[in-house]
Order: C-alpha cells, then structure tokens, then sequence
C-alpha cells in the first residue's frame, strides 16, 4: 500500500511539474497549434 501511496504522488509530481515546465518554454498545445488568426489570452 506504501508503494501506491508514493506511486500516486510521483505521478502527480511529474505531471505538474511537466506542465509547468512546458508552458514556461511556449510548448503547450494552444502555443503551437494556433496559428496568426487565433486570438489567445482576451
């Protein structure tokens, strides 16, 4: 059960800090999939 336990919290660990990480660099999905017609962020 500890090692769920420690699983579950790794996951999450990495799943946040990679999406962080990716949308401080300009690597999201809306980043660069949007072209020169999209307006983001109004």
């Amino acid at each position: 059960m500890k090692a769920m336990l420690v699983a579950f919290v790794a996951v999450a660990a990495i799943s946040v800090g990679s999406n962080l990480i990716l949308m401080q660099i300009g690597f999201s999905s809306q980043d660069r999939y949007a072209g020169p017609d999209v307006r983001l962020d109004d």
